[in-house]
């Protein structure tokens, strides 16, 4: 399915400072044009400006090819300016999106405005096109009664790996023109529609040097309606996509050629990540596998995680906690989640966790954590258990909400970059944060 995007009435793009926030306390469409994030602190280093310098020839494009997994129905409808909607599929498809960097320019004035801190232009982002190039069936498959019992339906089973094999081929042809390998998968949070989320992988993708495969999955979040109705239609339907992100995630880590995987989640998107993310460490230690090795996990990133503390904490902890978890698991240490880090970015400043914190009446949102709200205690947990970070920006607020830093502001998007690219750990050079216990860091004072 190949859909030319019907164009919305012109307009200047709305910044990123009002739209990318994705806040739980707006409501209405997001527009189909929004403006390039800011450039990230890290290319105001002279030696760190290269990076671009290394994007491959054929990705040296004023548009970004990005891969996408959905669950979103598709939006039939005349005046449909996107070719998915809101309402949930029972089926899982896959494609292209292609993101312009507007105007149309040359890849060396792209590259000036990407390494200028005040830019003299304005660069806006816009889905050029979405070319849908496979599709799952529709869930439940069915299954066929035996003597014994049931199984599934062989000609349903037949076109799952067709369409299974076709994803993984377009995995490996995107590879070959990705140098480290290694994928990039961002899921998006409350009040998304597939063009913002779009935007978002863009913008990272781009930023990171396009020396990824970068792909975002789109759940079907509510992004119309009041407030209230909107977000618990939402929460549903994160619960809804969990097991279609677990899919998504397992098939991409088992193409061949695929060297790693960062896993990237913001606001309620980090819940559906962290449940996948959950269930594939006990698909994992129940094969008497590790889970970092069986899905070749690089790093974890849960950006203004809009969770409950105590039930990320649960979440992680019960394997730990539970020894029959690991029954089958022969060593003697607990198994590994992740080769390189588990990140956590929190600000105290996100008004936009206000209201889910009302809603669930939660002493603590994951996204809102400050050091002093993890006690020492937990802090030691943690960190014996390796590589776990809190991330705190306790700055001023660069977008409306102070709920998508880790885009508007410089620093932390600088910081994100630094993590996934090089995988450096935090109070380093390139990573001056100040430590705040065993695993929690503050950005310094402006």
């Amino acid at each position: 399915m190949r859909r030319a995007l019907r164009k919305p009435p012109r307009r200047r793009p709305r910044t990123i400072l009002g739209l990318a926030a994705a806040s739980l306390l707006s409501a209405g469409c997001a527009s189909q044009v929004r403006e390039l994030m800011p450039t990230p602190a890290i290319y105001h280093v002279p030696t760190a400006r290269a990076i671009f310098e290394q994007v491959p020839e054929d990705r040296r494009k004023d548009y970004v090819d990005l891969l996408y997994v959905t669950d979103r129905a598709p939006d039939p409808t005349p005046e449909a300016e996107l070719p998915y909607g809101q309402q949930r599929s029972r089926s899982l498809a896959f494609g292209s999106a292609q993101v312009a960097l507007l105007p149309q320019m040359s890849w060396p004035e792209l590259k000036h405005h990407s390494l200028s801190g005040l830019r003299d232009e304005d660069i806006a982002l816009e889905v050029r096109s979405v070319d849908e190039l496979g599709r799952y069936p529709p869930a439940p498959y069915p299954l066929v009664g035996t003597a014994d019992g049931a199984q599934r339906d062989p000609i349903v089973l037949e076109r799952h790996h067709s369409a299974e094999d076709k994803l993984r081929a377009e995995v490996r042809r995107r590879l070959q023109s990705a140098p480290t390998g290694e994928v990039v998968l961002y899921v998006h949070g409350f009040n998304e529609t597939f063009a913002t989320a779009a935007y978002t992988a863009a913008e990272l993708c781009h930023f990171l040097g396009r020396v990824h495969l970068c792909t975002f999955f789109t759940w079907p979040a509510s992004s119309t309606g009041g407030p209230l109705t909107s977000y618990i239609s939402t929460t549903e339907s994160a619960q809804y996509s969990v097991g279609h992100l677990k899919k998504t995630i397992r098939t991409l880590a088992q193409t061949p050629g695929v060297e790693g995987l960062h896993l990237l989640a913001h606001s309620r998107g980090s819940a559906v990540m962290l449940n996948a993310f959950r269930e594939l460490a006990l698909e994992a230690i129940a094969a008497g596998e590790n889970p970092a090795d069986a899905f070749k996990l690089e790093n974890l990133v849960l950006m203004s995680p809009d969770i409950d503390m105590q039930v990320a904490s649960q979440q992680l902890e019960i394997f730990a906690s539970d020894p029959g978890l690991t029954t089958h698991w022969d060593e003697p240490d607990l198994p590994t989640f992740v080769h390189g880090r588990l990140t956590v970015y929190a600000s105290p400043g996100d008004k936009a966790l206000r209201l889910s914190e009302i809603l669930f009446r939660s002493e603590h949102r994951l996204g809102q954590l400050k050091p002093e709200d993890v006690p020492p205690l937990i802090q030691d947990y943690l960190a014996k258990a390796g590589n776990v970070d809190l991330i705190v920006y306790e700055g001023k607020r660069t977008d409306r909400y102070g709920h998508s830093y880790f885009e508007s502001n410089p620093r932390v998007s600088a910081d994100l970059i630094e993590l996934i690219r090089n995988g450096t750990p935090p109070g380093t050079r390139k990573r001056p944060l100040i430590r705040k216990g065993k695993m929690a860091w503050l950005f310094e004072r402006e």
